[in-house]
């Protein structure tokens, strides 16, 4: 019987990895309490431990802002082209309907070169 894989936030792990580090309960305790392995808290512990100084990082919130800059110049750019040319293809609907009538969809139905 298998089991289904779980998804924790990581306000979760937080929790769980201060409690660990506080060393009022060891880590078996906690895993145990929380229905999760051991292993997978040690795992937590030392992702926290090794990625703690990110919160000190000046240029984190410097990276964040032309990151998010740069995505937002990128949609614009994307939405543009799109409206440009959903334009194009209305006129040439527009366009094709004038020349070739209502059903000019119907006139283009055999492939090319079949006969």
């Amino acid at each position: 019987m298998s089991r289904t894989r779980r998804n924790f936030t990581a306000q979760f792990k937080a929790k769980l990895v201060l409690e660990v580090l506080k060393g009022e309960k060891d880590i078996n305790t906690i895993a145990t309490e929380n229905d999760i392995q051991p292993n997978l808290l040690r795992n937590w512990k030392k992702e926290f431990l090794d990625n703690a100084s990110v919160v000190f990082d000046d240029k984190r919130e410097e990276n964040i802002k032309e990151k998010l800059a740069s995505e937002r110049k990128e949609k614009a750019e994307y939405a543009k082209k799109v409206g440009q040319l959903t334009m194009q293809v209305d006129w040439l609907k527009k366009k094709s309907e004038e020349l070739l009538g209502p059903d000019y969809e119907s006139k283009f139905s055999k492939k090319p070169f079949e006969e």
